[in-house]
């Protein structure tokens, strides 16, 4: 993976975070979710998010980055599993993931889900579990390649009143993954 850095997420980094983030829903949901939606999403609002969100320091949910050339090209973000009543479990959760398009293939996802679950096992978490749209093949095989395996749970997702289901997914963490975490 030539040329990627990972990286605690600051406040600098919540205008290219959002565009990450604004870029990898409109190529990873085309077709699942409404346009409209995805049309309408606004990079200057996801920032305005970010920005409150990390000056707040209210969550459990750590952010990182991935960068080429001083760019931010990809971004996870975890923390604790949250049960149905919205309750914080022992389990860990990948919140988000994604990569600009243009970087996808490249080993940053791949990069970004190691570090995850390095530093999810390191803080003591024994399994992590993740969300993802039913209907997103490519995302259930990186998912999949990367060890994580579907549980049976599945729930309703709604986006602009179009229910768009979802599948868990789940992954035991080791001491190798929390191992990863001193390799860099």
């Amino acid at each position: 993976m030539n040329g990627v850095g990972l990286r605690d997420m600051t406040l600098d980094d919540c205008e290219a975070v959002a565009h990450v983030r604004v870029r990898g829903w409109q190529s990873a949901y085309a077709g699942m979710v409404p346009q409209a939606h995805l049309d309408a999403m606004s990079v200057e609002k996801g920032a305005a998010r970010l920005r409150d969100h990390l000056t707040r320091g209210d969550s459990a949910g750590r952010s990182l980055v991935a960068e080429r050339d001083g760019q931010v090209i990809g971004w996870a973000c975890y923390g604790p599993y949250r049960d149905e009543e919205g309750e914080r479990t022992a389990d860990a959760e990948l919140y988000a993931l994604y990569v600009l398009p243009e970087h996808h293939s490249t080993g940053v996802g791949r990069a970004l889900t190691a570090e995850v679950l390095a530093r999810a096992a390191a803080d003591g978490h024994r399994r992590m579990l993740l969300w993802v749209l039913t209907e997103n093949a490519p995302a259930r095989r990186f998912y999949t390649k990367a060890g994580f395996a579907p549980d049976g749970t599945e729930a309703p997702f709604d986006v602009d009143g179009v229910a768009v289901p979802e599948t868990r997914y789940f992954r035991r963490l080791s001491a190798a993954d929390a191992a990863a975490t001193s390799r860099g």
